[in-house]
């Protein structure tokens, strides 16, 4: 297995958007899904001072990124003081093992799993199904989608991209039950599915949306209630984020939580927000005999050096950046390629797996600015992708590269053509010489320039220069 995140096929990212523009419905699914969570999320805020809550949040996530070494610290002692045991994984493949190895000593051979976008980063399914372990999704999305065999293509609602007859027939297929465009029907038959798993599962794992590093509390916000039996059924809770879920304290989570429901759904409140502080105690009736939370680094050390591009690491994963995408709400989650897709894909995905791979990614946007006017913790989502797009044709002596692969996309021929460029330019007699020929050779000049004039007019040379039309002037 690899250190990469999964499904890090963003090569072919323009062949996968051509196939899916011209598909009516991949763009019906997401254009009804996208305005309906945009107008939710409207309604949501409506009364609120929206502007001052995200810089609220935003203030809130600098800080605990400020002082992220600290805090993980203080994290790892206050779990440990509650049961916790805590685990530290560089990448997604040590990652793998320390789950493994905790499934093995308790001889543990079913997994039972909430939502977690770091498990679909790390390859867990696989990597555990290769090693014996069933490991079955029970958010209903993910659920779905895994009987699919597919990848999640939106954060939050893993299975927007399928209508309620896709899924219907999907479910009527892997599962037996009827034919149905009754949503409530077939949700009551996908939980009548999971509930035998969960009494039976052996572990349970799940995300982590918060950790609290004043009090040692793992926050999960969730709605199905998959959640809270997944980390209470099972004698054993295995919890996997990435290091920069750290907050400093209970006070910081208020703020971000009004601002991750609304953001993500529309909701005021889910239905679901689990605090857990450890393991069952003497006497407690329920809850888990073991709890673990596995931190994963997997290339965040990297992104948090850079000053810039370290505010990537304030997203709480809302999905808001998405839904206002134009990109995302036409081509759909599964044509990036990778596992976070959309604007944060974007400017997440390049430091994870490089631009020798994400070559694509920052430039398949419009720069419309939406995503970084809708992001609620303030993610300048537009100029991180401006700077992704530089390094993607190499970095400066005035903005040292720190992103892997960089100059992925700066070809031969068009580093000889700038190089050419500076040449001329410092040479003002042949400057002048060449301007003078290009101007009088100027009908020979092409009508294409690439991608550039598939949707524009290619610019032509004037026939004179501004310096030549203000000495006209001035005679």
């Amino acid at each position: 297995m690899t250190t990469h995140p999964p499904h890090s096929d963003a090569r072919h990212f323009h062949e996968r958007a051509h196939a899916a523009i011209h598909d009516p419905k991949i763009r019906q699914n997401f254009r009804r899904a996208m305005d309906g969570l945009m107008s939710k999320r409207k309604a949501a805020f409506d009364g609120w001072d929206l502007e001052a809550l995200r810089t609220l949040g935003a203030h809130i996530r600098l800080r605990a990124l400020a002082h992220l070494p600290e805090l993980l610290e203080q994290l790892e002692r206050r779990l440990t003081e509650n049961g916790i045991q805590v685990h530290w994984a560089v990448d997604g493949d040590e990652a793998c093992r320390i789950v493994r190895d905790i499934c093995v000593a308790r001889g543990a051979k079913r997994v039972i799993k909430g939502k977690s976008m770091v498990s679909e980063e790390m390859e867990l399914n696989h990597y555990l199904a290769q090693e014996g372990i069933e490991a079955l999704e029970s958010d209903l999305g993910e659920y779905i989608v895994q009987l699919a065999d597919e990848t999640p293509s939106h954060i939050i609602m893993p299975a927007i991209h399928k209508n309620t007859g896709e899924i219907s027939e999907l479910m009527h297929e892997k599962t037996g039950t009827e034919r149905s465009h009754d949503v409530e029907y077939l949700t009551a038959a996908a939980r009548q599915q999971l509930r035998e798993k969960f009494m039976n599962a052996d572990v349970g794992l799940s995300g982590v949306n918060f950790a609290v590093a004043e009090t040692g509390t793992l926050c999960l916000v969730e709605n199905e209630g998959n959640g809270r039996m997944t980390t209470t059924v099972p004698p054993c809770h295995i919890a996997v984020t990435g290091i920069e879920k750290v907050v400093p304290s209970l006070a910081d989570v208020s703020a971000l939580l009004a601002l991750l429901t609304r953001s993500a759904t529309g909701q005021h409140i889910t239905t679901y927000f689990n605090l857990i502080s450890g393991p069952r105690k003497p006497g407690e009736l329920d809850g888990p005999e073991e709890v673990h939370l596995v931190l994963v680094d997997n290339g965040r050390s990297a992104i948090y050096q850079d000053d810039e591009l370290a505010d990537t690491l304030r997203c709480i994963r809302c999905g808001a950046c998405m839904n206002h995408c134009p990109v995302y709400t036409r081509v759909g989650g599964h044509t990036y390629g990778t596992t976070y897709p959309g604007p944060i894909g974007k400017i997440l995905m390049p430091h994870l797996i490089g631009l020798d791979e994400g070559r694509h990614l920052p430039t398949a946007s419009s720069l419309c600015g939406a995503c970084g006017e809708v992001c609620p913790v303030r993610i300048p989502i537009p100029d991180l992708l401006v700077r992704l797009r530089r390094e993607s044709v190499d970095g400066d002596r005035l903005h040292p590269a720190r992103v892997p692969g960089h100059g992925a996309k700066r070809g031969a021929t068009e580093a000889l053509i700038w190089k050419g460029w500076s040449w001329l330019h410092a040479r003002p007699g042949l400057y002048r010489l060449g301007t003078a020929v290009a101007a009088r050779l100027r009908r020979l000049q092409p009508n294409r320039a690439g991608a550039w004039t598939d949707y524009r007019t290619a610019p032509k040379l004037a026939a004179k220069t501004l310096h030549q039309r203000m000495k006209e002037r001035a005679q």
